[in-house]
């Protein structure tokens, strides 16, 4: 859905690509997200963009998001409406610094009922990159929202998430999770891959249990499309469609095979006991030695939340 892909020249829109990939979305139960409406990158634009006066820069650009954003309205779960705008700055620098702000305004007209996302990189990756820290993150979210019109935004956290041949540093990505969860926001991994090296899959699945155990992450998305010639960085299978140990790790996942080691302890002075667990179903045996009843067991769901919820067993022991 990107723009240069669906008006490569100005003014002859061609949506014959994305409208066959839905058609295959819809027939086969995928959900879509809309990638993307526009790119900050200034490599990335369609190149009759370039030359564009602001004015008729700001026409394009309303012709643009009228367009998609009308013609796949309804069709998908998200918008990644403005794509990469911490790294780049190609339209705030010819439209001013609140061109951001103006497309969302623009966007939540269009199809406010879906989610609509800032989409970016290094945000959770590398924590030595200055331009997208949680920080810089959270006030980008700010600016847009301070925008008269903008401040019941239905927006939604997009972390590209596309890690290094290094190990990840779990503990960073958990902290600016954290960060970012505290805007009640749903947060997604949105490009998620891991560069090629002998532990990759070993790193995918590290990354996979820290964001899929997070209560404010909402969907992962992996970067990971076949072709002959080979991927971006990582692949699920090979030409075969057999899969590879990055897609046992991805299948662990899905089928529910991330397993969590027992957890023990005991309740503090006022009868509490807290732990932090991954999705999924639990059998909780809780014991005390004086009361009637020593011990029982009980059947524990953790999902997913937005907000603060958090998921809570309280059992009472006759003395």
């Amino acid at each position: 859905m990107k723009w240069y892909s669906t008006e490569p020249s100005q003014g002859k829109v061609d949506y014959s690509v994305p409208d066959a990939m839905l058609q295959f979305a819809k027939k086969n139960n995928i959900q879509v997200r809309g990638h993307n409406v526009f790119w900050e990158d200034p490599k990335f634009q369609p190149w009759w963009v370039k030359s564009l006066s602001p004015t008729d820069l700001s026409k394009a650009a309303t012709n643009r998001i009228n367009s998609i954003m009308s013609r796949y309205k309804g069709q998908v779960i998200g918008w990644d409406v403005v794509n990469e705008n911490l790294h780049h700055d190609f339209f705030e620098s010819k439209l001013g610094n609140t061109a951001s702000a103006v497309f969302y305004n623009l966007a939540q007209k269009i199809d406010g009922g879906s989610t609509l996302f800032l989409n970016e990189y290094n945000t959770i990756e590398d924590g030595r990159d200055g331009k997208s820290t949680p920080a810089k993150y959270l006030q980008k979210l700010r600016d847009i929202k301070a925008f008269p019109g903008n401040q019941n935004l239905k927006l939604g956290i997009g972390l590209e998430s596309h890690f290094s041949r290094s190990a990840p540093n779990l503990a960073y990505i958990r902290a600016s999770i954290d960060t970012l969860g505290a805007t009640n926001l749903p947060i997604w991994l949105t490009e998620l891959d891991v560069q090629s090296n002998p532990n990759q899959a070993n790193y995918l699945e590290q990354i996979l249990r820290e964001a899929h155990s997070h209560p404010k992450v909402a969907g992962i998305v992996i970067w990971a499309a076949w072709k002959p010639q080979g991927c971006y960085a990582m692949c699920l299978t090979d030409n075969n469609f057999k899969n590879l140990p990055t897609g046992d790790v991805v299948d662990k996942l899905l089928a529910g095979r991330f397993a969590t080691k027992s957890v023990v302890g005991r309740t503090d002075g006022n009868g509490f006991f807290e732990a932090s667990l991954i999705h999924g179903d639990y059998s909780v045996k809780i014991h005390h030695s004086s009361a009637e009843n020593s011990s029982l067991v009980q059947s524990l769901n953790v999902v997913s939340s937005i907000g603060t919820a958090k998921e809570t067993l309280l059992v009472q022991f006759s003395g």
